[in-house]
C-alpha cells in the first residue's frame, strides 16, 4: 500500500505492546463479516510484527458467509474469485490484552484490502469509513457511542441452547422482571467487578452500569468517541469481553434480539451528533425541538428507516423484537426524552444534545447500522428534509406501524433501496443483501419443532 490510511496501525504500537507485554504468547486478529460475526486466525509471538509491517492475508470468502459460516456462493466471492486472498492489516488502537484467557493472549482488529491497495467492498468496517468520510467532506463530523443491551445466561443450560436466566453465587435465581434492581447488580457483582477491570486492561471506556427491563438482562454504556469507527471497534471489542468472561464464571452472555418470548429484546443504541472540525457539537441549542440541523438529520433518519431495517434487525429473530409496548420501535417517529419512538433527543445540557437511535437490535452488526444512520443524517441534511412532529406521551397510540415486520419483506424493501446504494457502496449493499437473502431462504428450509407440534396431525 502506498498511502496508509489514518486507521491503519502504525508497527510501531506492535513494537511497544511486546514490549510492554512479555508473558503474552499469542495473538487472536479477526475481522467482523457482513453478518457481524469476528473471523480471523491466531497468530504466535513470533509472527506479530510480520502482521503489523506486511499485514495477513485471508481468503476473500470469508466476507461471504452467512450467520452459521457457510459460504454464499451468490456473492461472487468464493469461486468466481478461486478463494483467493486479500491482505488484512491491523487497525490503530486495538490491540489489546485479553485478561479472560488462561493462556497469556492478546487481540487486534483486521479491515480488507484488495490487491490495488483499496478497501475491500465487501468489508463492513470500509462502508462505514466511505459514509464517515462523506459527512466529513459536508462539514459534519460524528461523535458516537455504542450502546448494547444484553442478557445473562445460565452457562449449562445455553450449551443445550436453552435461554435461563442465571443463578447467583448466592444461590438466588431471578424470575421476574424487576427493573432497574440494584440487587442484581449485588448478586452478580463478581462478574461486573471482573468486567470492569478487563474493559481497564482493554482500554474500553465502560461507563454507566445498569440491570435492564428482565432476568439476566444487564446494559453498560459506553463512552462516546469522536471516530464513528472506533466507537464500533469498542463494541466489537466490548461484546467479545463481555463473553468472554462470562464463560470464565460459568455463565453464557448473548447479544441475540429476543432470547425470551415473554421478556424485552436487547437493542443497540446509538447516541450519534454532528461537530464542526473543532469538536463544536452542531446539535447544540436551546430550541426545545432542536435546531434545524438536529431537524434534518433526524427526517434523514426518518424518510430512510423503512429501507435500512434489513441492516438493522439482520436476522429471522430480530423481528421478535417489534411489538408495541416493548421498548421497540413500530414506525418512525421522533421526541424529546422519550423512549416510545425510534428516534430520542436526549434531555440534558443544551451543548451535549444528540440523538439516542433506538431501532436497531444487539444482534445488528455495529459497522452496518452506525453506516446506514450516519448515511441517513447526511441524507436529511444535504437534501434539506423536513422532520414529522415531535411525538408526546405514548408513541405506540400514535405511531402507525409500517416498518416491515418480518425479514423477508425488510430484504424486499432494502433491495429497493437507492439510498443504501449510493450512500453505503452499491457492490457492499449487494454483497450484505446477497448472504441474508440466501441466509433466510436456508432458514426457512428448517423443519422446526414448533412445525411439528402445529402440523404434524391437524394438517
Amino acid at each position: 500500500m502506498t498511502d496508509r490510511p489514518a486507521f491503519i496501525a502504525d508497527p510501531s504500537e506492535a513494537e511497544a505492546f511486546l514490549a510492554a507485554n512479555p508473558d503474552v504468547v499469542q495473538f487472536e486478529c479477526f475481522l467482523t463479516d457482513p453478518s457481524g460475526v469476528q473471523r480471523g486466525k491466531i497468530l504466535r509471538r513470533e509472527e506479530m510484527m510480520g502482521a503489523y509491517r506486511h499485514g495477513r492475508p485471508l481468503p476473500c470468502s470469508i466476507l461471504s458467509l452467512d450467520i452459521r459460516g457457510a459460504d454464499v456462493e451468490e456473492t461472487g466471492l468464493v469461486w468466481d474469485e478461486g478463494d483467493s486472498d486479500r491482505m488484512c492489516r491491523p487497525v490503530k488502537g486495538t490491540l489489546t490484552r485479553s485478561p479472560w484467557r488462561s493462556t497469556p493472549t492478546a487481540q487486534f482488529i483486521l479491515t480488507s484490502f484488495e490487491k490495488d491497495g483499496s478497501g475491500s467492498d465487501a468489508d463492513p468496517r470500509h462502508a462505514l469509513a466511505r459514509v464517515t468520510d462523506a459527512c466529513r467532506a459536508a462539514g459534519l463530523h460524528p461523535v458516537a457511542a455504542v450502546e448494547l443491551e444484553f442478557y445473562l445466561l445460565d452457562g449449562k443450560a445455553a450449551a443445550e441452547g436453552r435461554a435461563v436466566p442465571p443463578t447467583a453465587p448466592n444461590g438466588f435465581r431471578q424470575s421476574e422482571l424487576q427493573a432497574y434492581l440494584v440487587q442484581d447488580l449485588s448478586d452478580f457483582s463478581g462478574f461486573l467487578d471482573d468486567v470492569y477491570k478487563a474493559a481497564e486492561i482493554a482500554g474500553l471506556p465502560a461507563r454507566t452500569l445498569i440491570s435492564e427491563y428482565s432476568p439476566g438482562q444487564l446494559e453498560i454504556v459506553l463512552e462516546h468517541r469522536d471516530d464513528p469507527l472506533r466507537a464500533c471497534d469498542d463494541a466489537v471489542l466490548w461484546k467479545r469481553l463481555v463473553k468472554g468472561v462470562a464463560e470464565r464464571h460459568g455463565y453464557a452472555a448473548t447479544f441475540m434480539a429476543k432470547p425470551y418470548a415473554g421478556f424485552a429484546g436487547s437493542g443497540t443504541h446509538l447516541h450519534v451528533s454532528f461537530a464542526d472540525a473543532a469538536g463544536t457539537n452542531l446539535f447544540a441549542g436551546e430550541e426545545p425541538a432542536g435546531n434545524a440541523l438536529l431537524r434534518q438529520a433526524i427526517a434523514g433518519l426518518e424518510a430512510t428507516m423503512a429501507e435500512s431495517m434489513a441492516l438493522f434487525a439482520p436476522n429471522a429473530n430480530s423481528y421478535r423484537r417489534f411489538r408495541a409496548n416493548s421498548y421497540a420501535p413500530v414506525g418512525p417517529a421522533w421526541a424529546i426524552d422519550n423512549r416510545s419512538v425510534p428516534i430520542r433527543v436526549t434531555a440534558g445540557p443544551p451543548k451535549t444534545r444528540h440523538l439516542e437511535h433506538r431501532v436497531c437490535g444487539a444482534d445488528a452488526n455495529p459497522y452496518v447500522v452506525m453506516a446506514a444512520v450516519l448515511a441517513g443524517m447526511l441524507e436529511g441534511v444535504e437534501k434539506g428534509l423536513a422532520p414529522s412532529e415531535p411525538i408526546t406521551g405514548n408513541g405506540y397510540d400514535q405511531i402507525p406501524p409500517s416498518l416491515p415486520r418480518h425479514w423477508p419483506e425488510a430484504l424486499r424493501r432494502a433491495r429497493q433501496s437507492d439510498f443504501l446504494k449510493r450512500r453505503l457502496g452499491e457492490r457492499f449493499t449487494d454483497v450484505f443483501l446477497t448472504i441474508k437473502e440466501a441466509e433466510c431462504d436456508r432458514f426457512f428450509a428448517e423443519i422446526t419443532d414448533r412445525d411439528y407440534a402445529w402440523y404434524l396431525r391437524l394438517a
